[in-house]
């Protein structure tokens, strides 16, 4: 059972540190006021309406394209001496206590230690010869 909440936590934990350094981009694209595609990791597609600057046909547009980044974390190395001392104190006794919470008994602890069974004269089954078939 322990095993298994160890796995538990320690994918968990993984997955943590994978979301929390993960950057992605969203890219939205508006005709007007109406969302028409929204991308994530790659260009959005356009309705079509934009008009060819280059070619001098239109001056305005009424399509916009919105780029939002989500940038991750780039730094994982936290030093225990950057942490002010309430923060020190609670980490340490806070891993002082999950340890010691999953401390059980010992295996090697023999309940009937010092029981000495009856002595056996003789085998009172096969002295009647009473058998089990």
């Amino acid at each position: 059972m322990r095993k298994k909440f160890q796995k538990a936590i320690s994918t968990l934990l993984a997955l943590l540190v994978l979301v929390s350094t993960f950057s992605f981009t969203v890219d939205k694209h508006f005709c007007g006021s109406i969302l028409v595609d929204l991308a994530v990791f790659s260009e959005a597609e356009t309705c079509g309406m934009e008009m060819d600057f280059e070619m001098g046909i239109a001056e305005d547009s009424c399509c916009t394209n919105e780029k939002t980044a989500v940038e991750g974390q780039d730094e994982l190395k936290i030093s225990f001496n950057s942490l002010d001392l309430d923060q020190q104190i609670f980490l340490t006794s806070f891993t002082h206590t999950f340890l010691n919470l999953f401390e059980g008994a010992s295996l090697e602890v023999i309940p009937f230690k010092d029981y000495t069974p009856p002595l056996l004269v003789t085998d009172i089954q096969v002295l009647d010869q009473v058998f089990l078939i």
